[in-house]
């Protein structure tokens, strides 16, 4: 059985089923103050670059392929060390990636959890 991933709004309220609380974002969430977040994490380096998601701009037809290059982006030693510290989370319980992204379906933390939940 995989690890408990879940994918959540950050500007949802926290719920105590949620296990470890991570942002999964670059930028930090708009009109978000960080005490309202309730992080257990903020790992900026696990997601996508700032090139990958200007092209993207959350465009369904590119989702596929934005899945391919996120994974091969993920695959870089920043990134594959910062997914690895998630991973390791998972072994203690649900994690919960959190991201503003309004349509979770189309976000890199649907694409993170995929991950997460094919490898552990």
């Amino acid at each position: 059985m995989g690890a408990d991933i879940r994918v959540r709004r950050v500007y949802e309220q926290p719920s105590p089923a949620d296990g470890t609380r991570v942002l999964v974002d670059r930028v930090w969430p708009r009109g978000m103050r960080k005490d309202a977040a309730r992080l257990d994490d903020w790992a900026k380096d696990v997601a996508p670059t700032a090139g990958l998601r200007t092209w993207y701009q959350h465009d369904p037809a590119k989702f596929d392929e934005f899945r391919r290059r996120y994974a091969a982006e993920l695959a870089e030693p920043g990134p594959r060390e910062a997914l690895n510290r998630i991973r390791a989370l998972t072994a203690d319980g649900p994690v919960t990636l959190l991201t503003a992204t309004k349509d979770l379906n189309l976000s890199q933390a649907a694409v993170l959890a995929g991950l997460l939940r094919e490898t552990t």
